[in-house]
């Protein structure tokens, strides 16, 4: 199984919208700023985590388990838009 083109719209509309609220992201991490070594770091991997929740999330609306294939299919989308997801933290134009 693939990942339904209905699924991967969600996902890039959900990645769209933590592009465009990284800085709230970014400042939450800045509160474990005294316990990490990177507050981008840390608010990437924020901003992936909820990703993957709406990714988990839609398929179980639609009473499905992702295989290995969607999963590795996801971290491709991701690792697609890691460098624009990190100039959106590091509040540069993307």
């Amino acid at each position: 199984m693939t990942i339904s083109n209905e699924i991967k719209e969600f996902l890039d509309s959900q990645i769209k919208y933590y592009l465009t609220e990284a800085q709230s992201y970014k400042q939450m991490a800045q509160e474990y700023s005294p316990k990490v070594d990177s507050v981008e770091d840390t608010a990437f991997g924020i901003i992936i985590g909820c990703v993957y929740s709406s990714f988990l999330q839609a398929y179980s609306n639609q009473k499905q388990v992702p295989d290995m294939e969607d999963i590795k299919e996801f971290n491709e989308m991701i690792t697609k838009n890691t460098e624009i997801i990190k100039k959106s933290i590091m509040n540069e134009n993307v």
